[in-house]
C-alpha cells in the first residue's frame, strides 16, 4: 500500500534570529516547518502554498526539496515573508513583514489545484489564517476538504501581537473548528482564544464546539493532553538533552503526530474513527520525544526518521 499524501499549506518565510552577537537567517513558518519535519520522517509530503522566486525564496524551496517535499504551490514572483525573532531563555518572540507576500497569492481555485488529487490530509495554520482574502481561501479551502472526506488538520498557532482584528480572528477559529478532524494547539493558543477564561473551562468550551474526533492540546515542559472522542489521554513532555531553543518544537510535533498517524492507517477520515486510546498515547509519545529532538538544535531542526526511531527504541518506544 503506498503511503498516504499529506498536504500542507500556510506561510512560509525567514526567520531572522536576533542574538546578542549576531543575526542569523532560517526557512520557517509554521506550516513550512510540519512540512519540512514531516518528510523527514519519512512522510510522502505536499506543500501546496506559492513560494517566492526571490533569493530568500530559493533558500526555502531549496530546504524543503532537500527533504524531498512536492512544491505542488509553485514559485511567484511576490517577495518572500520575513519575520524577525528574539530569543529569550530560548523562549522565540516575533514580529512580521508579509504586505503583498508570495505565501499570500492564494484563492480556494489555486489551493485546490496545488490540493490536487489522493492527498490522504489536509493541514494549516499560523499565519494564513489572520486576516485577508487568504484567510478566506484557507477557510474555505479546509470547509471543501472536510466535505470531501479529506482529512482536515489545523494548530492555529495564534500570534497575537500581530492580529489586528481579535474578535475576526476568533470568529474564524471558531468557525473553523466546525470543520476538521484533528485540531492541535498549545496552551497559549488556548490562552489567546479564550483570554478570560481558565485552561479547564476553555478546553470544555472547545470540545463541546468543535467535531474534532482528536484534539491535541501541548503544554511544553507539562506534556500533552489529548481528546479522542472526549475520552483524555495525557502523556509527560520527552527530556530534553542539552536545550538550545524551542523553535519548531509544536511543528514538529504536529508533523509527528501526522505521520505517525499515516504509518498506523489511520491518516483518513474513516481511519480516524478506528484509532484507539492506546495507539493515541503511543503517538503523543513519539511527537513528545520528536519535539524534544528539535529542541536541541538552533532554529527549527526536525529529526530525521532515524535518529527519531533511535530515541525511541532508546525509551522503549519504537514500534511507531
Amino acid at each position: 500500500m503506498a503511503d498516504p499524501v499529506i498536504a500542507i499549506g500556510g506561510e512560509n518565510l525567514i526567520d531572522q534570529v536576533v542574538l546578542p552577537d549576531a543575526t542569523t537567517n532560517h526557512p520557517g513558518g509554521s506550516p513550512f516547518n510540519v512540512a519540512l519535519a514531516a518528510a523527514r520522517q519519512g512522510g510522502v509530503v505536499r506543500y501546496v502554498t506559492p513560494i517566492s522566486t526571490d533569493v530568500w525564496g530559493d533558500m526555502l524551496a531549496t530546504r524543503l526539496a532537500e527533504a524531498g517535499v512536492q512544491l505542488a504551490g509553485g514559485r511567484v514572483a511576490q517577495p518572500s515573508t520575513m519575520a524577525r525573532v528574539s530569543l529569550s531563555d530560548g523562549l522565540p518572540s516575533y514580529s512580521f513583514r508579509r504586505t503583498a507576500t508570495a505565501e499570500r497569492q492564494v484563492s480556494l481555485a489555486s489551493l485546490t489545484q496545488s490540493l490536487g488529487a489522493g492527498a490522504a490530509a489536509l493541514h494549516t495554520g499560523s499565519l494564513a489564517l489572520i486576516d485577508g482574502a487568504d484567510a478566506q481561501a484557507w477557510q474555505a479551502m479546509m470547509a471543501k476538504a472536510y466535505r470531501e472526506d479529506v482529512l482536515t488538520s489545523l494548530d492555529p498557532n495564534v500570534r497575537l501581537s500581530i492580529i489586528a482584528d481579535l474578535p475576526a480572528y476568533r470568529a474564524r477559529i471558531w468557525q473553523m473548528v466546525e470543520t476538521l478532524h484533528i485540531l492541535k494547539l498549545s496552551d497559549e493558543d488556548l490562552a489567546g482564544l479564550f483570554p478570560d477564561a481558565s485552561e479547564d473551562a476553555a478546553m470544555a468550551q472547545l470540545l463541546a464546539h468543535s467535531r474534532a474526533p482528536l484534539v491535541v492540546l501541548t503544554k511544553g515542559a507539562h506534556g500533552a493532553q489529548a481528546w479522542l472522542r472526549g475520552t483524555q489521554v495525557t502523556v509527560p513532555a520527552a527530556q530534553v538533552d542539552g536545550l538550545v531553543d524551542t523553535v519548531g518544537a509544536g511543528d514538529t510535533f504536529m508533523a509527528s503526530l501526522l505521520v505517525g498517524l499515516g504509518q498506523l492507517g489511520y491518516l483518513s477520515a474513516q481511519g480516524l474513527a478506528r484509532l484507539g486510546l492506546s495507539d493515541t498515547r503511543a503517538l503523543l509519545q513519539r511527537a513528545a520525544v520528536a519535539a524534544a529532538l528539535n529542541c536541541q538544535s538552533q532554529g527549527c531542526s526536525p529529526p530525521m526518521a532515524a535518529q527519531l526511531q533511535a530515541a525511541l527504541a532508546k525509551q522503549g518506544n519504537g514500534g511507531l
